[in-house]
């Protein structure tokens, strides 16, 4: 019987630290990628903090404010409408619908005034409460055509014949 109370409680201390995770990992979606706020990345990220997205430094926590500053000079009216949630162990999966207007270069690419709306998926690692690895896979493509950089399928289409 007590190794059954034992389990039980272990399990609860799991759920709460999975809780705990997914609410670090909402709240580097919406402080950080949406609001920029630097001083949250000195809260929530792990000065060990690796991003598999973009390249690195070697100071993990001045790699993430360094995207903060390169996106807040290209794009305004971000917004990453949360779709789904998923957590286990120390890892936390998002699936975002992310929009914003390019209103200055972002990604090589120049202004263009126009708006856009791209799934992405970010997976963070989190431990002892701060992020220590993050993983995304954006709509790179779907991005560029509603930039303007790349023809969209239909004028591809219509450019080949």
């Amino acid at each position: 019987m007590r190794e059954v109370v034992r389990n039980l409680h272990a399990r609860a201390g799991m759920a709460n630290d999975i809780e705990k995770n997914k609410d670090i990992a909402r709240r580097f979606v919406d402080e950080v990628f949406v609001q920029g706020r630097a001083e949250t990345v000195d809260e929530i990220v792990s000065p060990e903090f690796q991003s598999h997205s973009w390249p690195s430094t070697g100071d993990g926590r001045e790699d993430v404010k360094q995207a903060i500053e390169r996106v807040s000079q290209g794009l305004e009216d971000i917004g990453f409408d949360v779709e789904d949630m998923i957590a286990e162990d120390d890892r936390v999966a998002i699936r975002v619908t992310a929009t914003a207007r390019q209103v200055g270069e972002f990604m090589g690419m120049p202004p263009s005034g126009k708006s856009y709306e791209i799934g992405e998926i970010h997976i963070f690692r989190i431990t002892d409460g701060q992020i220590t690895e993050h993983w995304d896979q954006i709509d790179t493509l779907g991005l560029m055509q509603q930039l303007g950089a790349l023809p969209a399928p239909k004028e591809a289409a219509a450019a080949r014949t």
